[in-house]
């Protein structure tokens, strides 16, 4: 069998992954216009975000898919009460499956608690009148853990060069061109999940200090703080939810480790707000991130609702795996209302399988 990752140009691939995504995009869009297929939107949607903001004009963004325009927001959720979702609250989720009467539901997550979100996303969801779950993680809020992609994106961007050692020693790590940077932050991104997360992290932070970038500085500037959270949680329309101490992926920690840093992060937000959370997500909630382990501890810890990153829409069949619910993610290299209707439809997930 031929490698195409290993003869093709990573920008070539990449530029053909958004092609083959855009088609199948249109074409679930045009099979939910034409009515086909409409068992696969079963009972609704869990959607993700994490940054919304006004379109960045940076010149490398790695994680661009994680962060939508405003204006994109408000046509994802028309869109939504066109097509004849009730937006509820992601606490209300178990109740709207075990009811399967009424309309499809649509509930909206924002990760990490960027304060874009209520910056620009707030008055958006006020417009609305649309209810929303910010996942919140200590180390961010309090500034004691950094934002490993963040960081790293700014200072790849930055730069022409680095010098690094993935574990064979150091390296030259060209930066010359788009496609190098791309390269450099994928194999930072694969040290993460390859070896300890912690050490991984440690060794970027370093990496990025000795290059004149605060790490826990730039924590604090993207993030709300505990002032903020707690003020955000007053409104009528917000609710905060757990997402771990240090989100690192929970799957690849100790059974006590992973049962802390959820237990501590429920803590943490009932101390914020006097309210005990009763929802949370993994940290990156791939499979790879997270598992059926993850999901009974966090069952066993008196969450009705986690959430993963897994993509796809919800039926009845998921009252019985309610700490392992999927998520639908609004990318930002995606941001068509009609996709949001293709996506909410479950036709993508449905021609995927």
């Amino acid at each position: 069998m031929v490698n195409l990752k290993a003869k093709l140009p990573a920008a070539w691939i990449r530029g053909l992954k958004r092609q083959v995504t855009t088609t199948g995009l249109e074409a679930s869009a045009a099979l939910a216009r034409a009515g086909m297929l409409a068992g696969a939107r079963g009972r609704g949607s869990i959607f993700t975000l994490h940054h919304v903001r006004p379109k960045q004009s940076l010149a490398f963004q790695p994680s661009g898919h994680l962060e939508v325009t405003p204006e994109f927001l408000a046509d994802a959720i028309e869109r939504l009460s066109a097509d004849g979702y009730a937006f509820v609250p992601l606490d209300d989720v178990p109740e709207r499956l075990a009811n399967p009467a009424g309309q499809p539901f649509a509930a909206f997550t924002l990760d990490d608690g960027y304060r874009n979100n209520a910056e620009h996303a707030l008055p958006v969801f006020e417009r609305y009148g649309v209810p929303f779950t910010v996942f919140v993680a200590r180390g961010f809020a309090e500034r004691t853990h950094s934002m490993w992609w963040e960081t790293m994106a700014d200072l790849i961007g930055r730069e022409r060069e680095l010098s690094f050692d993935f574990g064979n020693g150091p390296e030259r790590i060209e930066l010359g061109c788009e496609e190098q940077k791309f390269d450099a932050f994928d194999r930072f991104a694969d040290l993460v999940f390859r070896d300890d997360e912690a050490s991984a992290v440690s060794r970027m932070d370093a990496l990025v200090r000795s290059h004149g970038i605060d790490p826990l500085q730039m924590t604090a500037d993207l993030t709300m703080d505990r002032a903020e959270l707690r003020e955000l949680s007053r409104h009528k329309l917000a609710t905060l939810g757990a997402h771990t101490i240090s989100h690192r992926a929970v799957g690849r920690l100790s059974e006590a480790q992973a049962r802390a840093e959820m237990s501590s992060s429920a803590d943490y937000v009932q101390e914020l707000t006097g309210i005990r959370p009763t929802t949370i997500a993994y940290p990156y909630g791939t499979r790879k991130a997270v598992g059926e382990r993850d999901y009974r501890i966090a069952r066993d810890l008196g969450f009705s609702v986690a959430v993963t990153t897994q993509p796809g829409t919800i039926c009845e069949k998921w009252l019985t795996r309610l700490t392992g619910l999927p998520r639908i993610s609004l990318n930002g290299h995606y941001q068509r209302a009609r996709y949001v209707s293709a996506l909410a439809s479950g036709i993508p997930f449905k021609l995927a399988r």
